[in-house]
C-alpha cells in the first residue's frame, strides 16, 4: 500500500475500560427509549438539525466507500400532500388483497391500516434513496457494492441521530414505492429504499404495546 495514500488514525480516543462501560451503558440507556411514533406535532424543526443527522448518516461505511445513498429532505406540504395521495393508493390496494392477508394480520398490534395523515402532518419527511450504481465524471458507468447492506447502516445511524438529537421518527416503506422516483424526479439509478417521517410526538401520543427481544435471543458467543 502506498502510504500517502492514507491518513494517521488520529480521531479514536481509547478510554479506560471502566469508562467505555460506562459510555457503553448510557449509550443503551438512551437508545432503547427511541420508540417508533405515528402521531405527530406541527411544532417546526430549524433544518439545519436535520442536515447534522443526515451529515452522521453520511458517515456510515460501505462497500468501497461508494456512499450508494440520497436523501431527500421533504418539508413543502404540497409535495408531502401527494406522497401521501399516492401512498394510501397503494396502501389500499395492499390492506385489502388476499394475498396480504396475513401481513395484515401481523401490522393489526400496531393499529396500522391504509390511512397515512403522518405523511402530511410532520414537519419533515426524509426519504432514502440508494443507489444502484454511480457515474464517474466523463460519465462512464460505475457499479456500487453492497448497497442495501450499506444504506441500511447508514438509515440506523440517521435513525439513532435523529433520536440524540431529542426528535422522533416513524420508518415507512409504501407497498409499492416507485412514485417517489417522480414526484422526487430522482433518476434512475436510485431506487427508494425508505421514508423516514420525522418530527415531535403529537401530545398525549400513545403508542403500541410491544417488547423487544432480550440479549439472550439476539446473541450468541462462541
Amino acid at each position: 500500500m502506498e502510504k500517502e495514500k492514507f491518513n494517521a488514525l488520529l480521531s479514536y480516543h481509547a478510554y479506560p475500560l471502566k469508562e467505555m462501560e460506562k459510555r457503553s451503558e448510557e449509550f443503551y440507556n438512551e437508545i432503547k427509549n427511541r420508540r417508533s411514533v405515528r402521531h405527530f406535532s406541527k411544532r417546526e424543526i430549524p433544518l439545519h438539525i436535520i442536515e447534522n443527522c443526515i451529515r452522521s448518516a453520511g458517515n456510515a461505511p460501505s462497500g468501497a466507500n461508494m456512499q450508494p445513498w440520497y436523501f431527500v429532505v421533504i418539508n413543502s406540504p404540497e409535495v408531502k400532500r401527494k406522497i401521501r395521495e399516492e401512498a394510501e393508493k397503494t396502501e389500499r390496494e395492499f390492506y385489502h388483497n388476499n394475498s396480504s392477508k396475513t401481513w395484515v394480520e401481523d401490522l393489526k398490534p400496531l393499529g396500522t391500516n391504509e390511512n397515512k395523515p403522518f405523511l402530511e402532518e410532520a414537519p419533515y419527511l426524509i426519504v432514502i434513496f440508494s443507489q444502484r450504481y454511480g457515474f464517474l465524471e466523463d460519465g462512464t458507468k460505475r457499479n456500487h457494492y453492497y448497497v442495501n447492506e450499506s444504506v441500511g447502516i447508514a438509515t440506523g445511524i440517521l435513525i439513532s441521530a435523529l433520536h440524540h438529537a431529542g426528535l422522533v421518527c416513524l420508518t415507512y416503506t409504501p407497498s409499492k414505492m416507485g412514485f417517489l422516483n417522480k414526484i422526487l424526479h430522482r433518476p434512475s439509478n436510485e431506487r427508494p429504499f425508505l421514508v423516514v417521517v420525522v418530527g415531535y410526538p403529537e401530545k398525549d401520543t400513545r403508542i403500541p404495546r410491544i417488547k423487544k427481544k432480550p440479549l439472550k435471543d439476539i446473541m450468541k458467543v462462541l
